[in-house]
């Protein structure tokens, strides 16, 4: 039974991920407008040719991600359309992937900002000063600043004191650029108070990490990347 199942349920989350992207492509190329109603359950799986189990796991990925809504007994409908640069920065395929990454560094980059504000040492403040300041210059100038936002993000590891914590971030490394390179680009195609707004985050954790309140930057850290994660979606919500 073990082995089943096993075997089972990685082979139905990677189909469930194709059809996840399929349908936000539809979405993104205007097949649906904001408003409609996606056809039913039979009718989308018989379109897609996959069983409506793998559908169904499809479509709570996109309710999660704000992009559909559902209304009991009436069906699904198209709540938001997200920009359709995401099609352009985005690596064929990795959407989902990208998705899952931000859930990985939420749980594990809360955490680590946590002890990071309970063992940080006065280098590792100026550390994270020394990068906020590159990123203040990357928005200036209208640059990209993936490697500055990165390096943020590992300084705050290096201040947690604790290999692991480094460790299993680097290992998601090539997930988490393109991540960063996705929410970063289509920040570039916003007005610059986008850029703005995310750095307004990433100091929110530098400030909590600085004050030792290790709450505060936990709860920054996860808010953060859950934005992070959202606005890889919006988009219009109305036509």
């Amino acid at each position: 039974m073990e082995q089943t199942i096993t075997k089972r349920t990685p082979r139905n989350r990677t189909l469930s991920d194709q059809v996840y992207e399929r349908v936000l492509g539809m979405i993104v190329d205007d097949h649906f407008s904001v408003g409609d109603k996606l056809p039913t359950e039979h009718a989308l799986s018989e379109q897609l040719q996959v069983s409506r189990p793998v559908l169904r796991q499809a479509l709570k990925q996109l309710r999660e991600d704000g992009v559909i809504v559902s209304r009991r007994g009436s069906g699904s409908y198209i709540q938001r359309r997200p920009d359709g640069a995401i099609l352009d920065f985005a690596p064929v395929g990795s959407i989902a992937d990208i998705q899952r990454t931000f859930e990985f560094r939420e749980a594990i980059e809360g955490e680590t900002a946590y002890i990071a504000a309970t063992r940080r040492t006065d280098s590792d403040i100026e550390a994270l000063s020394s990068t906020l300041q590159e990123l203040d210059r990357c928005i200036r100038h209208g640059e990209l600043g993936v490697d500055a936002d990165e390096t943020f993000h590992v300084a705050i590891c290096m201040a947690a004191d604790n290999k692991y914590f480094l460790a299993a971030r680097r290992s998601m490394q090539a997930n988490i650029l393109t991540g960063m390179n996705l929410t970063r680009n289509l920040s570039l195609t916003k007005p610059q108070e986008r850029l703005e707004l995310v750095q307004s985050e990433h100091y929110a954790i530098y400030n909590a990490i600085k004050a030792g309140d290790p709450m505060a930057a936990r709860n920054a850290m996860r808010a953060h990347i859950e934005n992070a994660r959202k606005r890889v979606f919006e988009g219009t919500n109305r036509e």
